[in-house]
C-alpha cells in the first residue's frame, strides 16, 4: 500500500492504465472498420502488426533519450498527451485516415512505456526493499487493467455511438498527463554510471540473454495472436462488439491479475521457477480455446489463458533491466520493443494460417508457443550479489 500511495508511483500508474485504455481500442476499432471495410484476416493482422510495429521499434530510441539527456519527465507525461490528441483524430476522420492516425497515435505509447517502466521499478527499489519485480508488476497491472477496462468500456460506446463513442479516453488523458508531469517535477536525471555498484553474475550471460529474448519473445506472440483474434474469432461466428469487447477485456484483465501474481511469486520462489511453471500451465486453457467452438466455457478459460502468459511480463523486463549493458530506460524499451515487435510480427505470420485453417488453428499454434517458452526459461539462471543502489529522488 506504501507504493500504492505514493504520488510519483500512482501518477506514472496511472498514466499506463489510460495509455493502454487506448491501446486497448486497436483490435476492437478495427475489428469495427474491417467489416466497413471488408478486410481479410491477412490484411487485418497486417494493420495490427504495422501499429504495434511503429510502438515498439521507437520504445529503444525514446529509453536512449530518456537515459541520455534526462528527458523521462518530458517522455512519460509528453506521451500521453500525444496519444490523446492523435486518438481524438482517428475518431472523427474517415477509416482510411484514421488508421494512419491510430497508428500515428501510438508513438504516444512508446514515448512512455520505458521512462514510465523505469520510474516504478526505481520506486520498488527505494519504497519496497529492492522488490522491483513486485513494483514492476504493479505498474504492468495498471497498464493490463487498461486493456481489461478498454475494450469492455469501448465495445457497448462502439454499438451505441460508432467511434466518436471513445472521445471519454483521451479527454480523461490529458489531465492524467498533467500530473504525471507535476509529480516528476523533482526527478534527478539518473545514468548509467548510478548503478555501476550492482553486479550480477549470470550463467553464461550471452545465453541467458537469448534464452530471455526467446522467453520474451515467445511470451509476447502468444499474448498478441489471442488479443488479436479473439474479437474476430467471435465476430466471425456473429458477436456484436460489446460481446467481443468483453472477451478482449477478460483476457486483458486475465493478463493483469497474473502478472500482479507471477511478479510477487518470482520475488519469492524465483523467477525462472515461475516462469517455467506459468508457461506451461497456459498451454492448457489456450488449446482447449482452439477445440470448443463458442461455449460458456470461453468465460473461464479465456481470462485463465491471460493470467498464466501474462504472469511473465515483468519478470522478463526486470531480467533485462538487470541483464543488459544499458541504462534502465533504455533496457526497459529494448525489452518492451522486442517483444512488442516480436508478437506483432508472430501475429501477421499467422494471418494467413488463420485465413486458410480457422482462426482456431492459430490458437492451437500459440498453446505450442507457450510450451516452447516453458522450454526455454530452463536457461534463465541468476545468481546475484550486491546491492542495489537507491537512486530514486
Amino acid at each position: 500500500m506504501s507504493l500504492l500511495l505514493d504520488a510519483l508511483f500512482s501518477s506514472v500508474s496511472l498514466g499506463h492504465l489510460i495509455v493502454d485504455m487506448m491501446n486497448g481500442q486497436r483490435s476492437i476499432l478495427l475489428t469495427y472498420w474491417s467489416v466497413e471495410l471488408g478486410l481479410t484476416n491477412t490484411t487485418y493482422a497486417a494493420i495490427t502488426t504495422i501499429y504495434v510495429i511503429v510502438a515498439s521499434l521507437s520504445q529503444p530510441i525514446f529509453g536512449w533519450i530518456s537515459d541520455r539527456y534526462g528527458r523521462s519527465r518530458l517522455l512519460a507525461a509528453g506521451g500521453i498527451i500525444w496519444m490523446a490528441i492523435f486518438f481524438s483524430m482517428a475518431l472523427f476522420l474517415p477509416v482510411h485516415l484514421a488508421i494512419p492516425c491510430l497508428i500515428l497515435a501510438s508513438l504516444g505509447s512508446a514515448a512512455f512505456h520505458p521512462s514510465g517502466t523505469m520510474h516504478a521499478t526505481l520506486r520498488g527499489r527505494t519504497k519496497l526493499s529492492h522488490r522491483e519485480t513486485t513494483a514492476a508488476s504493479w505498474f504492468f497491472l495498471f497498464g493490463q487493467s487498461g486493456y481489461f477496462f478498454g475494450p469492455i468500456i469501448g465495445g457497448p460506446l462502439l454499438d451505441l455511438y460508432g467511434p466518436v463513442g471513445l472521445i471519454i479516453l483521451p479527454i480523461a488523458a490529458v489531465p492524467i498527463g498533467l500530473n504525471a508531469a507535476w509529480q516528476l517535477r523533482d526527478f534527478l536525471p539518473h545514468s548509467k554510471a548510478s548503478y555501476s555498484g550492482q553486479k550480477f553474475h549470470l550463467a553464461g550471460s550471452t545465453r541467458f540473454i537469448v534464452a530471455l529474448a526467446v522467453v520474451g519473445g515467445l511470451q509476447a506472440w502468444a499474448q498478441s495472436n489471442m488479443s488479436t483474434f479473439i474479437p474476430k474469432y467471435l465476430s466471425d461466428m456473429g458477436a456484436s462488439a460489446a460481446v467481443y469487447g468483453l472477451f478482449v477485456g477478460l483476457f486483458s484483465g486475465g493478463s493483469a491479475v497474473g502478472n500482479v501474481i507471477g511478479g510477487n511469486l518470482a520475488d519469492r520462489l524465483g523467477k525462472q521457477r515461475v516462469a517455467m511453471i506459468v508457461l506451461l500451465l497456459a498451454t492448457f486453457p489456450i488449446f482447449a480455446i482452439s477445440l470448443i467452438g463458442w461455449s460458456p466455457w470461453l468465460y473461464i478459460l479465456v481470462p485463465l489463458a491471460g493470467a498464466l502468459t501474462g504472469a511473465v511480463h515483468s519478470i522478463v523486463v526486470v531480467f533485462a533491466q538487470r541483464a543488459l549493458p544499458t541504462g534502465m530506460a533504455t533496457a526497459s524499451g529494448l525489452t518492451l520493443g522486442f517483444m512488442f515487435s516480436v508478437g506483432a510480427i508472430g501475429t501477421l505470420l499467422c494471418g494467413p494460417l488463420a485465413d486458410a485453417r480457422g482462426i482456431s488453428a492459430v490458437f492451437a499454434f500459440t498453446a505450442l508457443l507457450t510450451l516452447a517458452a516453458s522450454l526455454a526459461t530452463l536457461f534463465l539462471h541468476e545468481q546475484e550479489s550486491g546491492t542495489m543502489p537507491a537512486t530514486a529522488n
